[in-house]
């Protein structure tokens, strides 16, 4: 009697802990390590904020010839593959700017100074002159891509002049949509930025140009889930690199954890730390 009671007690002690093994596995396989959210928002992030460097660019471009090349002799992110910058400027007060990209034509990708492929055009309207405090600048887009995600949405810009540091500011406002290649989903991003331009205004190099982005944002990841972000520190981007070299924002998928996205200490690199409940993963930028 007695070993058949041992026998039970040991069978019961193997079972609880063929359970608790099996919980333990499962608590770990479930870790949270999905960084979707935290990459398309990266992405859309830096789609848009080009967006505006390019416009400004053209603007100081040599547009007679339409060669994308500054006064100095510098070419910008623009580079050989622009077909062409046609600005009107008949219509009084009122401006609009065409950049179209592409190789011979605008339906085939050309590679960039910045390392991405582009087609297509970004289309810039504004009332005055282009660099007035005061002046808004709305852009849309015409079968516009970017290494084959098509960019669709509109971007505002206001020029707010400078702020007590003397550095030049301006509001933005995104309404985006961008498709990824290869039916990768579809990522919709709305975004509130003030944008503080701090290094490079006073030259004609492009490469000098700095910039610190604060706001906030939300939309969905190309696996259709939304989330809400902000910036907790400034995003330095440094355009003699093509990604953000410091800075650090947060990001809440629907009902999942907030991830916690940082860019580094200023190296110029493709990489990103997201934390994730106490766990670091390292991501890379596209």
């Amino acid at each position: 009697m007695k070993v058949k009671n041992l026998v039970k007690y040991l069978a019961v002690v193997a079972t609880v802990g063929i359970l608790f093994t099996a919980c333990k596995k499962k608590t770990q396989d479930e870790t949270d390590k999905d960084t979707s959210a935290a990459g398309d928002n990266a992405l859309a992030e830096g789609t848009y904020n080009d967006v505006h460097n390019i416009a400004d660019q053209a603007i100081n471009m040599n547009l007679t010839s339409y060669m994308p090349v500054s006064s100095n002799g510098e070419k910008g992110i623009c580079s050989s593959c622009v077909l062409s910058i046609v600005i009107d400027t008949t219509s009084g007060l009122s401006h609009t700017m065409h950049i179209t990209f592409g190789n011979t034509v605008s339906t085939v990708n050309c590679l960039c100074a910045d390392g991405r492929y582009r087609r297509g055009t970004i289309n810039v309207t504004w009332q005055g002159h282009y660099r007035d405090p005061g002046s808004v600048h709305s852009i849309i887009f015409t079968d516009y891509y970017v290494n084959d995600n098509q960019i669709m949405g509109t971007k505002t810009v206001t020029n707010n002049g400078y702020n007590q540091s003397g550095h030049l500011t301006f509001g933005i406002q995104v309404n985006g949509t961008i498709i990824k290649a290869n039916n990768g989903g579809t990522i919709t991003w709305n975004s509130t930025r003030t944008r503080e331009w701090i290094a490079g205004e006073n030259t004609a190099i492009w490469s000098d140009d700095v910039y610190l982005i604060t706001g906030s944002a939300n939309g969905t990841n190309a696996l259709g889930n939304s989330y809400t972000a902000s910036i907790n520190t400034p995003l330095r981007r440094e355009l003699s690199c093509r990604h953000f070299v410091s800075g650090s924002f947060q990001i809440t998928p629907s009902g999942k954890a907030t991830r916690y996205i940082d860019y580094g200490n200023g190296a110029c690199d493709d990489q990103a730390t997201v934390t994730i409940n106490g766990n670091t993963y390292t991501i890379t930028l596209h």
